[in-house]
């Protein structure tokens, strides 16, 4: 049985110089090798104890080693709906319930993912969506991290006039201030808030709900409102030491070095 690859990181003099995705782009020659993997499994338990998703993994593989990127996509994304964040951000659950596992390594089924949202956007098989017909209802979503972004999409898609409200200066939550740009690259985030953009979908950010905009008011306005605000606030523990000075939270850090890449604050030595 074929390998799973290991040296998957770009070189450590180029990338300590960036905050930049770790990860290199496979070749053409590694990517067939690896999807040709995943036909050698005998009864695949990938698609349904694996990913909460339910991606149809197997099928997917073997459009990828066939070539068949438009293929590849329509069965991604039948099942998820922003697979460029979970093909960089997901644990792979998928992987732990690989077949191939058992007596070797697991399949790099996140990395063929990106492979295909890479190629998908690059062969423009990613295209802004309209509903077929328009409810006439206007829903209200605010927080726009993965779970607004999510609703934002599904209720779109079903025909609903969308607006989603932002506290921060930029749409993503979680994913633009709590993952390190070097696991997940914002301008990715944005090119998904663009295609959004182009389908309807309204943000409306620096917004404050209970303090620049009353709750009653998006009442009043929406048919339909729903509460989407993630998990800003992080879990604290109880260890010995704990209570001593100079120790902080990882979000802190992570949420202040992914503004100061942006540019929205200033970075600061220590």
């Amino acid at each position: 049985m074929k390998q799973r690859l290991h040296n998957i990181y770009r070189p450590i003099d180029e990338r300590k110089k960036d905050f930049k995705e770790v990860e290199r782009n496979l070749t053409a020659a590694e990517i067939k090798q690896q999807a040709n993997r995943c036909t050698e499994c005998g009864i695949p338990f990938c698609h349904g104890s694996g990913c909460p998703l339910e991606n149809v993994i197997p099928e997917m593989n073997a459009a990828v080693l066939a070539g068949n990127y438009r293929e590849a996509w329509n069965i991604l994304s039948s099942t998820s709906n922003f697979p460029e964040f979970t093909a960089r951000i997901c644990p792979a659950l998928c992987e732990g319930a690989c077949t191939a596992g058992i007596d070797g390594s697991p399949v790099m089924v996140r990395q063929l993912e990106k492979v295909i949202v890479e190629k998908a956007f690059e062969l423009g098989y990613v295209t802004p969506f309209k509903a077929e017909k328009s409810s006439g209802k206007k829903v209200g979503v605010v927080g726009s991290g993965p779970a607004g972004l999510a609703v934002a999409d599904e209720l779109t898609r079903q025909g609903h006039a969308v607006t989603v409200f932002e506290k921060n200066t930029a749409s993503g939550g979680l994913l633009r201030y709590g993952i390190p740009d070097f696991k997940l690259e914002k301008w990715i985030i944005d090119r998904r808030i663009n295609l959004m953009k182009e389908s309807g979908i309204k943000f409306e950010c620096n917004t404050r709900i209970g303090v620049d905009v009353a709750i009653e008011y998006l009442c009043k306005r929406f048919d339909a409102v729903v509460i989407a605000i993630g998990t800003p606030e992080a879990r604290d523990i109880s260890v010995p030491g704990r209570e001593l000075s100079n120790i902080h939270l990882a979000l802190e850090f992570l949420n202040g070095q992914n503004r100061a890449n942006a540019g929205e604050i200033d970075a600061k030595p220590l």
